[in-house]
Formats: C-alpha cells, structure tokens, sequence
C-alpha cells in the first residue's frame, strides 16, 4: 500500500475480478473506453487524494469555518482543492458529456469517490454541487441549464440542496418555508431552514442552493412541496452575476466532527426579495429531490466505506510496529522478546473482523453502482428493469450499514491503538468523531430501515426484492459443484433461505393487520439482510480467490499440507497472500460474524412489542 486511504489491491480485486468494470465497456454507453483509461482515470484519483485531500484533513479539522459579517469562511487549505477538483472534471466525472460530464461509468465513479471521501468534509462542498446540477440536468429548463448547471459541473460554482427546518426535522412535510409567485413567473421564498451543508462559503464566486418550500395555497404535507433554484447572487441573463440574493447566514454549527464543513442556518426573505426560480413542475418537489437523496444516501455509504478502510489500514500499521508483550508460545517467559501485537490473538481478531466488514462492504457499495450502470444503459430493458430494481432495494441498505460500518470500525480501531488511539497524536479518534454524523444525514438509519421495510420490500410487487434475492440464489447454484467453498456455500444459502423466511412473515404480519411488527423491526431486519448481503460478496470473492491461489500454487510445486513449504510460498508471493486472505476472510465472517442473524430472526419472529408497551413515564423516573 502506497498510502492509508484505501487498499488498492483490494479495489482492484473488486473491480476487475469481481465485478469486471473493462466488461462495461461492452455496452454502447462506453464502447469508446479501455480498461487503461480506466487504470489512468482511477490513478489520476488516486493522486489528488493522496497529494492535496488527505493531507489537509488535520488542518481542516484544527481550523474550522468561521462566520463573519454575514459570510462563511472554509478552511484555507480547501481553496486549492476546490479548484484541482474543478479543473480535473471530477464533479461531473459520471455524467454525460453532453451536459459538461466525462462521461465515465458510475462504477469507475465510485472507486474515485472512495479515494476522495478520505476528506469528506471536502468532498460535502463538491458532492452536493453534483447532486444540485444533476437535478438541473434532469429538471431544469435549457436556459436554467446553460445559466446555473454548466457552471456547476465545471467546478465554477457550487450547489446545495437545502431542506430542513427547526420544526420539521426528518418530517420534511411539516415544512413551513413559503414561495409566493410573482407576477414574472419567478417566486418569493420566505422561510428557515437549519443544519444546510455548504450554506456558504468562500470557494466559489456563486452557490446554487436547491430549495424546498411550499407555494401559497399548495397542499399540506409533501404532496404540496415545490422544488426552487435560489442563487446566492443572481444570474443575469448574459450569465454574469447580479446582486446578492435575500438571504442570510444566521449561524454556523459547531460540531463534535466533519469541523472542515460548514453547517449553516438560513434565514430566506427577511426583506421579501428572496429570488427564486421553479425548478420542474409545481408540487413535485419530493419527486425531484429524491433523485439527488438517493445519490447523497450512496454516498453516505461511500463515506463509511472510507472512513472504516482508512481506520483499519492505520490499525494495521499500528498493530504491526507496536511492541508488547511476548508470542503466546512464551507467555510465561518474561526474558521473552517483545512481539507487535498483531501476534496477539484478540488484536488479530479485532483485525480480522475489521477486514471482514471493510472489503464486504466496498464490494456492496461497488456492487451498487455496477446496478446503476446497468440500469442506465444495460442491453434490454427487462436487463435494465432488474438492475434499477436491485439499486432500489440496495439504497437504503449501503447507507445505514455503510454509515454504521464505518463507524464501528473506527471505534474498534482506537481499540487496537489502545490509550494511544483516543488522543489526537493518532487518525483513528479524528476519524470516528468525522463518520459518526453519516448515520444521521440524508435521513437517519432509522430512516432508512423503514423505507427498506414500508417501501422497497413490496415494491413492485416484491419484485426487485425478488431480483437481489435471485442474484445471490443464482451465485450459490453455480457454485452448488464447486468443492473448494462448500463449507461457506451451505451456510450463505441457508442465510439467504432465512432472509426470505423473514421478508414472507412480514408479509404475513401485514395480512393480519400486525404492521406494528415489520416496523418495530425494521432496523433490525436492515441489519440481517446486510449481513446476509456482506456473506454474499465474501463468498463470492472466496470463489474467484481459491481457484487463483489453487493455480499459483500448482505453478510454484505448493502443497498446504506441507506447513513449511506452503508458508514460505505464501511469504514470497504477495497475490497467494491476497487470495489466501480472501478465503480466510470470508470463512471468518461466515462462520463469526454470520450466526448474529439467527438472534436478529428469532427476536423478529418473537413478535415482541415491547417497544411500544412500555409507558413513556416509565423510560426516566
């Protein structure tokens, strides 16, 4: 490894052994690219995370936003990020050409995302300026394209999307925020909205902020949410900027992580003269903001996978350098010579189960986006209805796991750093502080738990559930022959049996009128189905592992049953290394990790509502 942000090996084990990102460029979308457009492109990533993102983390971190005389003020060491990001065509590196974008799979996006999310308080200002021109791009008129999203996309100005208010929260139809039409056609905001990222800031010359409210005399609740562009500073016709928009920063927030981005209140209209411009149709506001939420919630996903492969990498090393105590053969020697800890029995298993979540997860999140590539531009439409469907479910998954993964794996890599890794001479506390809030934005994993349950399990008629299901039933019968992985196979298909066992009871429940049960554990159902998920693309790395390492070692004359000759075949070769580590992985994870689903479904299965049972004066005397 050339740095601590990501395994390199292992994202290219995932894309071209697993998933096969060149086999993309099969399809019509990408017929012009090769795989080492791909390699320079995921270089090029590599490059600007490693030389200008990762180290300005600390600093962003001990510096801060400021607020001054009504403007917000981002670390310094972001400005010269903002613009290499801009200038190398990162914001719109998975959108058409047509639109200002390069055009590159999302897949290929991803694994750039992954290099760049090792500072996310970064990549808050850059991420959302995607999401807010995508919607343009989608939505928005030509002249609304050519004045706000062409700039967007060239990294020239930034974008937000902006929903929250002090009294809504989560429940975004309780939103008071108000448009009045003006007789132009344009619209007067007027409104609060609080914990907005990247409200403001001083590393672009205009922010686009894309604004729910609701137009006077509209329906209550989100059937009656407009969707609105509202510039910092207008945009005259001729595209250069006018005067500065009516609105102002009433704060910034002052949190205990992600210090580099600036939280904003907003105060929208305290002279009446808040510009606004419709965005689509009137009362679709929902509609179109899901389209930019579904890509924020991935990302989120994304934002756990780095945080958790940054916090294992740096345990790694740590564990491998620190000395203590003696190898567990001369624990009763105390002229014994000191051994790294990554000897010691539990320090590996803390490791390993690291390891485990970390490379699953990235091939879940990898995985994703492969859906996303495919439902865009798969070769029939019944193959592009499957993939959209699979990408549907997968959502609300790769956020609430990825988001929680990331931040188990930090709190378990300060355990490997001992006392060390709780002060600040070390990444790892940094890094929890930084992950934690992903559980908590872009709707809570609460949230999502219950979208997954009370939305995109009967979607369709359980047909995109059927899909994912499908996919990994199909796996386990193609490999049903395959000796060298049985003993993982017989466990992955019987999770998979009890994940559909669990999806018919709530099924079931729903029939009886018991939704009390589906929804009271829908949190815990999310978990079981990720670990069934995480099984899945282990197992499936195990497959493609043993039969290289099998043939590795058959070249070099290897036997395992000979320990001596086969650990000096391992040592000499860093790809039988990998692989063996594949295979040990997986079998860790399905046989350590894995049985935590049999407790998820007994108590799914219990129908016990105690939750709802217990008086709410009882919770605190």
């Amino acid at each position: 490894m050339s740095n601590y942000l990501v395994d390199e090996r292992d994202l290219k084990f995932v894309l071209y052994e697993q998933l096969g990102l060149d086999k993309l460029t099969e399809l019509d979308r990408y017929t012009e690219h090769s795989k080492e457009l791909y390699d320079m492109v995921i270089e090029e990533a590599r490059k600007l995370a490693v030389d200008v993102l990762e180290p300005a983390v600390v600093e962003s971190d001990k510096e801060g936003c400021r607020l001054e005389n009504g403007n917000v003020y981002v670390p310094k060491c972001f400005h010269n990020a903002f613009k290499l990001y801009g200038e190398g065509g990162w914001v719109g590196v998975s959108h058409p050409v047509e639109v200002g974008g390069q055009g590159l799979p999302l897949l290929l996006g991803a694994v750039a995302r992954e290099y760049f999310n090792c500072n996310f308080p970064f990549l808050s200002y850059t991420g959302l300026t995607e999401g807010a021109a995508h919607l343009i791009a989608n939505y928005g008129t030509d002249r609304q394209k050519k004045l706000y999203m062409e700039k967007m996309f060239a990294g020239q100005w930034a974008g937000t999307m902006v929903l929250t208010e002090p009294g809504a929260g989560s429940d975004v139809g309780a939103l008071k925020t108000s448009a009045k039409k003006n007789p132009d056609g344009t619209y007067s905001i007027t409104g609060t909205k609080i914990f907005i990222t990247g409200g403001d800031h001083d590393l672009a010359e205009n922010i686009v902020h894309a604004v729910l409210a609701r137009i006077e005399g509209a329906p209550a609740g989100t059937k009656g949410i407009s969707i609105f562009i509202v510039p910092k500073y207008k945009v005259n016709e001729d595209g250069s900027l006018g005067e500065r928009n009516d609105y102002n920063i009433g704060g910034i927030e002052h949190k205990m992580g992600i210090n580099g981005s600036a939280t904003c209140l907003m105060n929208f209209g305290d002279n009446g003269k808040c510009y606004a411009e419709l965005l689509g149709e009137e009362n679709q506001g929902m509609m179109i903001m899901f389209l930019l939420m579904n890509e924020a919630r991935i990302g989120v996903g994304m934002q756990g996978l780095a945080a958790g492969s940054r916090a294992y990498l740096y345990a790694v090393k740590y564990a491998k350098e620190r000395l203590q105590g003696s190898d567990l053969a001369n624990f009763r020697n105390p002229e014994a010579p000191r051994v790294p800890i990554i000897n010691h029995p539990d320090v590996r298993r803390m490791l390993l189960w690291m390891k485990s979540h970390v490379e699953s997860l990235r091939a879940m999140l990898y995985y994703t986006a492969r859906c996303e590539d495919l439902a865009l531009c798969g070769k029939t439409e019944e193959e592009r209805e499957k993939w959209h469907g699979i990408l549907e479910i997968m959502t609300p998954i790769v956020k609430a796991w990825g988001s929680d993964v990331g931040f188990w794996v930090a709190d378990q890599a300060i355990q490997v750093h001992g006392g060390y890794g709780y002060t600040q001479e070390y990444p790892v506390e940094q890094i929890l502080r930084d992950v934690k809030i992903a559980a908590i934005y872009e709707g809570t994993n609460g949230i999502q738990s219950l979208d997954l349950v009370g939305r995109k399990l009967g979607q369709k008629g359980g047909k995109n559930f059927m899909a994912l299901m499908g996919d990994m039933y199909g796996f386990i019968t193609a490999q049903s022959g395959n000796e060298k992985i049985k003993d993982l196979l017989e466990p992955l298909k019987a999770a998979v049996d009890l994940l559909a066992d669990i999806a018919t009871f709530f099924v079931t429940c729903g029939k009886e009128g018991n939704f009390l049960v589906p929804v009271g554990n829908a949190y815990p159902f999310l978990n079981l189905m990720a670990h069934v998920i995480s099984a899945y693309m282990l197992v499936w790395q195990a497959s493609i592992a043993k039969e290289k390492l099998d043939a590795l070692a058959k070249a070099a004359g290897a036997d395992p049953s000979d320990w001596g000759k086969w650990a000096s075949f391992i040592a000499d070769n860093a790809d039988a290394a990998y692989y063996m580590g594949k295979v040990s992985t997986a079998k860790y994870f399905i046989f350590n990790v894995l049985p935590r689903i049999d407790s998820y479904a007994t108590a799914i299965k219990s129908k016990d509502m105690s939750i709802m049972e217990i008086p709410i004066e009882s919770f605190a005397s």
